[in-house]
């Protein structure tokens, strides 16, 4: 394929993957063919763009070739021309070249379908899965990753997702701002996931996905500014939080783009003017009462405001995850506690802390509780125990920087070869 047909297909599916899978939704009120009929008409864009060239307007092609496939899968199915005659007759199925949804009063189209699908009638993590699965173009195994769960899980929580809001006929319609309230936990949950999965990604490549990380920011800054006057304070603690963490950014990898860990960080690589602007928000966002965000960001504020590793003051960001484990106890963050821990009280009160996780056995598969226990048994001279949670992190972990790092470390506290 021609290299700009090759861009485009890949810039449009980037970028408009969401929209167009929405738009499809709201044609058909079907998830599945909505999907399944977005995938072939990329499929064909790959076929075709070389020879015919890219078309002047390339995500209406791809909605209207959509359209006709999943038109032609409705007619195979059994008892297809029958649905098919009765979304004809309610004018469902649109005859224009890009069908639009109605904008409601949410300004951002992006951030207007995140509430579209966040209904309340799905449980929370339903509503972000689902959510991230169709708006947000992440894949399976990457919202699996985001909820510590196995990949199979996920898939059936989405399959369930998607049946109940057919079986339920949960209406796709964009909601007012007065219905966005009870709306508001689950989007922000979809942003920050979305960021998360940009901060460190998934699979194979950069370390970083700049381009994920990039749109979470616009749109938590589109979700605050929605709810001004006076946003909800965990609105403006996530921007915050999202912030700091992006600021430490060109920090974060080396030339040869491997992991670099916080305590070796160039600190004049950090972006200080982002910090600047995200250190009031953070104490906007405790006037507000602290939750789990505003926790989070006065973390990473913290950090950012030590010029040196030393001058961290971790007995303060010890207490900040003791509030935020009663906050939101969950065994992430505990594990982040225990990391607390060890530059407070040393790395073998950390252990005993990582090794209750370990034998819950909720982060086994979690490549980070290995690869968290192993840095502590080095610190604690342990290197034999240390090589063997290296070797276990080792399987577990899916991105490229973050395997090198750990194979470095691992070969750091293996003895010699005789």
């Amino acid at each position: 394929m021609p290299a700009d047909a090759t861009t485009a297909v890949e810039t449009l599916y980037g970028s408009d993957w969401g929209r167009i899978v929405a738009t499809l939704i709201g044609i058909f009120g079907d998830f599945d063919l909505a999907e399944e009929s977005a995938q072939e008409a990329f499929a064909a864009a790959v076929d075709q763009w070389p020879a015919s060239g890219v078309p002047d307007f390339p995500r209406a092609w791809i909605i209207q070739t959509a359209r006709h496939k999943a038109i032609d899968r409705l007619r195979r199915q059994a008892l297809g021309e029958e649905k098919l005659a009765v979304y004809k007759t309610s004018g469902m199925v649109r005859l224009v070249e890009e069908p639009e949804l109605p904008s409601g009063e949410i300004p951002d189209e992006r951030l207007r379908l995140m509430f579209t699908c966040c209904h309340p009638a799905l449980a929370l993590e339903a509503q972000v899965a689902l959510t991230l699965r169709t708006l947000c173009g992440l894949e399976t195994d990457e919202i699996a990753r985001a909820f510590l769960v196995p990949v199979a899980t996920m898939a059936q929580r989405l399959v369930r997702a998607k049946r109940k809001i057919r079986d339920a006929r949960i209406p796709y319609v964009v909601p007012q701002t007065s219905d966005m309230p009870e709306r508001l936990d689950a989007v922000l949950a979809v942003i920050y996931l979305v960021f998360n999965e940009g901060y460190v990604a998934t699979r194979e490549g950069p370390l970083v996905r700049t381009d994920l990380c990039a749109e979470a920011i616009r749109l938590g800054r589109l979700v605050r500014a929605l709810m001004a006057p006076d946003p909800p304070a965990e609105a403006t603690a996530l921007l915050a939080l999202m912030l700091l963490q992006d600021a430490r950014r060109e920090a974060r990898m080396d030339e040869s783009g491997d992991l670099v860990l916080l305590e070796e960080q160039d600190r004049s690589l950090w972006d200080r003017v982002q910090i600047a602007d995200a250190l009031p928000l953070v104490e906007e966002a405790f006037r507000g009462g602290p939750g789990p965000f505003a926790v989070q960001a006065a973390i990473a504020a913290l950090h950012c405001q030590a010029a040196r590793p030393e001058d961290t003051d971790w007995p303060q960001i010890l207490s900040l995850y003791g509030l935020l484990e009663r906050l939101q106890p969950s065994p992430i963050v505990s594990l982040n506690r225990a990391v607390a821990v060890a530059f407070v009280q040393g790395p073998r009160a950390a252990l005993a802390i990582v090794d209750a996780l370990a034998a819950a056995g909720e982060l086994e598969e979690y490549h980070l509780l290995h690869a968290a226990r192993a840095d502590l048994l080095r610190r604690a001279g342990a290197l034999r125990e240390a090589a063997q949670s290296y070797q276990r992190a080792l399987a577990l972990v899916t991105n490229g920087s973050e395997r090198r790092f750990l194979e470095r470390r691992l070969k750091e506290v293996q003895p010699p070869a005789a």
